[in-house]
């Protein structure tokens, strides 16, 4: 794969909407523990509307909806969105669950300050150079209404996959098709900037297990 970000972007696109296709809900039915714990903090806040980013198959935009909060869901796969629209029918909150296919390389599709609460799992880990995650959270801050809650997990460096398979630089791995970027640190107290941070968990995921 080329170090070239505009095609390690394309083919990481790629890369996920055939996974997706080929394994529909491959992530399972369940919500992550991540999300979980976010539902307490959006609730304790007031939250009623959550902008979810990454959502794939939506095995948390789902379980957010079905926790009573309207769900605003982003990704770049449309096969896994196709997969979270036909589940929240079956599941009956359809009429909570807002779908967008979207790159979150580009400025996110909302008008300032008009979401409650944002939430990532495992998105802002994926193929994007640190410029870009900068970028994305200063989306993130412009779309939020004051007292907004941001919640996400990420892979970190002390994770097995760190520095192995195929490297992009930045942090960035490749690893069975998959590309990481994992986070030092640092990264997370300089995302935090002009934010208050209120917790850092770490925590595994997996049967690796994955170090989030």
């Amino acid at each position: 794969m080329s170090d070239d970000p505009q095609e390690l972007a394309d083919a990481q696109r790629r890369h996920w909407q055939n996974t997706y296709t080929a394994h529909p809900g491959m992530y399972g039915e369940q919500p992550s523990d991540p999300a979980r714990h976010a539902a307490g903090l959006f609730r304790t806040a007031g939250a009623m509307d959550v902008l979810e980013l990454g959502a794939g198959h939506g095995r948390d935009a789902l379980y957010f909806a079905r926790e009573g909060f309207t769900v605003r869901a982003t990704d770049f796969s449309a096969s896994g969105l196709q997969q979270l629209q036909s589940a929240a029918r079956a599941q009956n909150v359809d009429q909570r669950v807002i779908t967008a296919v979207h790159d979150v390389r580009d400025p996110l599709p909302l008008p300032d300050a008009s979401v409650d609460a944002v939430f990532a799992h495992m998105l802002l880990c994926m193929a994007l150079s640190t410029k870009e995650i900068h970028a994305l959270v200063g989306e993130v801050r412009r779309v939020v209404r004051p007292g907004a809650v941001f919640v996400y997990a990420v892979r970190h460096t002390g994770d097995a996959h760190y520095g192995a398979g195929t490297s992009h630089d930045d942090d960035i791995y490749e690893h069975g098709g998959f590309a990481v970027h994992f986070f030092p640190r640092h990264l997370v107290d300089s995302l935090a900037d002009g934010w208050t941070l209120n917790e850092v968990h770490a925590f595994e995921e997996g049967g690796l297990p994955r170090r989030l």
